[in-house]
């Protein structure tokens, strides 16, 4: 499975990467050419194994709800609209221990204030690892000034 980042450079993740969560942990976020989608990548190392070792599961759903998130976010036309997660249904189909994992989530309905999205996260192999489907709220435009 191909890896289509937008972005070149360490210097240009989006607004919405600009978190603690992503500096600890080390995804990017992207922009694929379908305007219903978000994406985010990992490369695994050692800090994002559980004592088995492997790929933890709270960064598979950290990773999948990203995905939704990135997915809302591009739909709406503004990457660094406020979302927030409602809800997150993730559910466990393989594991993984080593290289790049991807999230693509895509919006699947919803009307204004509330939307939904699904997730898949593959290895970079083209497995798929997880799968998860998400609501999120969209904030009015004066929360966001909150």
């Amino acid at each position: 499975m191909a890896d289509q980042h937008r972005d070149t450079g360490e210097g240009d993740i989006l607004p919405v990467d600009l978190s603690g969560a992503r500096a600890l942990v080390g995804y990017r976020s992207f922009l694929p050419d379908d305007t219903s989608q978000g994406a985010c990548s990992l490369d695994i190392g050692p800090q994002h194994l559980n004592r088995l070792g492997l790929l933890h599961g709270g960064f598979v759903s950290m990773l999948l709800d990203n995905g939704c998130g990135i997915a809302v976010r591009h739909s709406l036309g503004d990457i660094d609209a406020t979302v927030v997660t409602v809800t997150l249904t993730v559910n466990f189909v393989s594991a993984a221990r080593s290289g790049r994992v991807i999230a693509t989530g895509r919006v699947t309905g919803g009307g204004r204030s509330l939307k939904f999205a699904e997730a898949e996260l593959r290895h970079q192999s083209g497995r798929l690892l997880a799968t998860a489907t998400a609501t999120f709220k969209v904030a009015a435009s004066n929360e966001r000034q909150a």
